[in-house]
């Protein structure tokens, strides 16, 4: 077992906070709000400019994202926040709206075409082991990861056909993220969308400018049309909504595509560089999963029908999951009074799921800091509720076969061809701004076997 009895973690809150220390806290570490109680109750309730409530109990959270979806939209805090970047795209939109949406993009992440994008990700797997074999010294495996994600997702979205330049979006999107995705304390106070944010006045000509490049990118493949394996654009141009025969438009295309390219990769990149971490801090867990891995690949890359002979992998990227979910917290604004755990919510409240304190909750998981990848060796023993880092309900992530077939792939990849140990005193340290993300990097060692 590993010297340390934890992997990092985040600490909690043991005193309420005024609205000034909430907020110089948020934009440092959105998860450093959560108070230590989250942890051990089902629900816990308090007001810092807005009455908020934070829910840990599985019956009410199925409540919000399944019974009741309609009377708990995404908060007004998180579509300002993304809506310059995104639009009203699948993940901002609600209702109708959302609705046709999810049913034309439905298609392209069925089993077949998830599988048919496989080899990008088995290739891009084999360029992230010649980088790390070229190394000399230790290397910030997080970076690599966002790396070796981009390199799927530009490929899977636009295959490589030189109409897009990926990497440019990328430093757009991350530039706005930098500028404006910490929460602004007019969100805090629910100042309406057309107030102007500080943070956000600088972003606007990196963000038109990504969306020129991705329009023009659009309406070239519109004229060309498909070649060869169908990538994501493809999918999407010749998506239709069963229901209403309608069509994406550019506009929408370009928000959809962007959506996917911001959520498809970085959330990935963060759960394989975790998953690395996890198993550099216990050399078992890498032992075993390295045994599982060669005994299935005989030296080559992962592919996408090895991932069902993967099960202790997976189980490992499951409980890196749990431990550090990208998506940390989900809020909502609650439209209709309501009842959850015997309270009362009352419409315009903030109702925010802590994701990271569900995963964690004494209640709900034992030894719930620990890091234990067989919790996940039978799934139905799994409170459906208790676990969601990819969300639930109608608006569960669209693309999360995608992301787990893409996680499983990379890391037994890896994990048969190098030992992982830490670098002393270089410790990540798990914050969120947006995503749950390791503030300087995950440093590790890289040794072939």
């Amino acid at each position: 077992m590993p010297s340390q009895q934890i992997p990092v973690h985040v600490p909690l809150v043991k005193e309420p906070m005024s609205l000034l220390q909430s907020l110089s806290a948020a934009r440092k570490n959105l998860l450093s709000i959560i108070p230590e109680i989250a942890v051990t109750q089902p629900m816990v309730s308090g007001r810092t400019g807005k009455r908020w409530h934070m829910v840990m109990d599985p019956a009410s959270i199925k409540r919000m994202l399944l019974e009741n979806l309609d009377d708990y939209p995404k908060s007004i805090v998180t579509k300002n926040l993304l809506r310059p970047a995104i639009g009203d795209s699948l993940f901002i939109a609600e209702g109708a709206h959302w609705r046709w949406q999810r049913r034309a993009a439905a298609p392209v992440f069925s089993h077949r075409n998830v599988m048919n994008l496989a080899p990008i990700m088995s290739a891009a797997a084999d360029r992230s082991c010649a980088r790390i074999a070229a190394a000399s010294g230790a290397m910030d495996m997080a970076d690599d990861m966002v790396r070796t994600t981009f390199d799927v997702i530009s490929e899977v979205t636009f295959s490589g056909d030189g109409s897009f330049d990926a990497t440019a979006v990328h430093k757009s999107i991350d530039a706005y993220i930098a500028q404006a995705g910490r929460i602004s304390l007019f969100d805090m106070l629910g100042f309406p969308d057309w107030v102007p944010r500080p943070g956000r006045m600088f972003s606007g000509p990196a963000i038109k400018q990504m969306k020129r490049v991705a329009d023009a990118a659009v309406e070239a493949r519109r004229a060309r049309g498909a070649q060869g394996v169908p990538d994501l654009l493809d999918l999407l141009l010749a998506g239709v909504d069963p229901e209403t025969k309608r069509r994406m438009n550019t506009a929408e295309l370009r928000d959809n595509l962007l959506t996917f390219i911001v959520a498809g990769h970085e959330t990935t990149a963060l759960t394989m560089a975790w998953s690395l971490y996890l198993c550099a801090f216990d050399q078992s867990v890498q032992d075993r999963a390295r045994a599982e891995a060669q005994s299935v690949l005989n030296g080559r890359a992962a592919s996408g029908e090895d991932v069902a002979n993967l099960p202790y992998i997976r189980m490992i990227a499951d409980e890196a999951l749990r431990l550090y979910p990208p998506a940390a917290m989900l809020s909502r604004t609650a439209l209709k009074e309501d009842t959850l755990c015997g309270r009362k919510i009352r419409a315009g409240d903030t109702v925010i799921i802590p994701i990271y304190a569900l995963h964690r909750n004494r209640l709900l998981w034992p030894e719930a800091d620990h890091f234990r990848p067989e919790r996940f060796a039978d799934k139905k023993a799994i409170e459906r509720y208790a676990y969601l880092p990819f969300g639930d309900g109608p608006r569960i992530c669209i693309g999360a076969s995608f992301a787990l077939q893409e996680v499983v792939i990379i890391l037994a990849t890896l994990l048969s061809r190098f030992k992982f140990t830490p670098v002393k005193g270089r410790d990540p340290k798990p914050v969120m701004i947006i995503t749950l993300r390791p503030e300087g990097g995950v440093w590790l060692q890289a040794e072939p076997v």
